[in-house]
């Protein structure tokens, strides 16, 4: 690992300063769970680390019936985890960081910098898909607001320009007659995920498919929806064989990398499996909240 000169900013406002002036030449740090390896393998070598993990002004936890959720960005696992407005509201979030590596990183991680490394393996993207969530860049000058569709750009790439800063993960009011879920495959329990697989189904009053979302993590460069496979469900009486059949399509949209831990084809085939158990017990989920 390279020598660098360590930033700590005390506020939101002395990050972005701090951002605009290196840009290129320096790197944040939140958590560190992924970084710090980056860095030691000297993939990357940033003249200057600015740590953002004690900046209080990003570490919340906000719900409203009107706005929806909205989670601070150096707000960790384990609170996401814990919070009684997120098993209320979103439980699908809760059952997700229940199952997140292990519990040291999720005492540390961040689930800002989960979704800014840009793992494709990673576990907060599927679930953010599956129901629409956007988040806030912010620079020196403004914020915007991006998609987390639109966020991933190519492997461990995202939007998030050298002198800006992601603030907040913002996902919209559940509508009534939603089940969600999210499922994954690994062989060890704490490790990343090879593939998972998040499906939202909104009922509509006849219990047709009102609407229909699927986020997958692990088959693609960047976490993707399977947005053929979403269009088969909307309007339609959910079945078994309908969920067999989207299942099948969901994984043709895949673009897997292979690695040392399966080959594309393998990625393939399981995230069919795994875009088949979370849909039908997404519809279970939808089907009791219509009742």
């Amino acid at each position: 690992m390279r020598d660098f000169e360590y930033i700590a900013p005390k506020t939101v406002k002395e990050t972005l300063d701090v951002l605009d002036e290196y840009q290129e030449d320096c790197k944040i740090i939140a958590g560190g769970q992924s970084l710090l390896n980056i860095l030691k393998q000297g993939l990357m070598a940033p003249e200057y680390i600015i740590d953002i993990k004690n900046l209080e002004e990003l570490n919340y936890i906000k719900f409203d019936e009107k706005d929806g959720l909205k989670i601070g960005a150096t707000t960790t696992h384990r609170s996401v985890e814990f919070s009684d407005t997120i098993k209320e509201h979103y439980n699908v979030l809760s059952e997700m960081e229940r199952h997140l590596a292990t519990v040291q990183i999720r005492n540390w991680g961040t689930i800002g910098g989960n979704l800014c490394i840009a793992d494709p393996t990673g576990d907060v993207a599927p679930p953010l898909l599956a129901m629409d969530a956007t988040v806030i860049i912010a620079n020196k000058d403004g914020e915007r607001e991006v998609t987390v569709l639109d966020f991933g750009v190519d492997y461990y790439e995202t939007v998030v320009g050298p002198n800006e800063l992601l603030t907040e993960i913002r996902v919209p009011v559940i509508p009534s007659n939603t089940g969600i879920a999210y499922l994954k495959y690994r062989i060890v329990e704490g490790d990343a995920p090879i593939v998972g697989a998040a499906v939202a189904f909104t009922l509509n009053e006849k219990g047709a498919c009102k609407k229909a979302r699927i986020g997958m993590g692990g088959v693609a460069p960047i976490p993707i929806r399977a947005e053929k496979a979403e269009k088969m469900f909307e309007g339609e009486k959910i079945t078994d064989t309908l969920i067999e059949e989207a299942a099948k399509v969901a994984s043709e949209e895949t673009t897997p990398i292979p690695d040392i831990v399966a080959s594309a084809e393998y990625k393939k085939r399981v995230i069919g499996v795994y875009v088949k158990r979370a849909a039908k017990l997404a519809l279970t989920r939808a089907e009791k909240a219509a009742n």
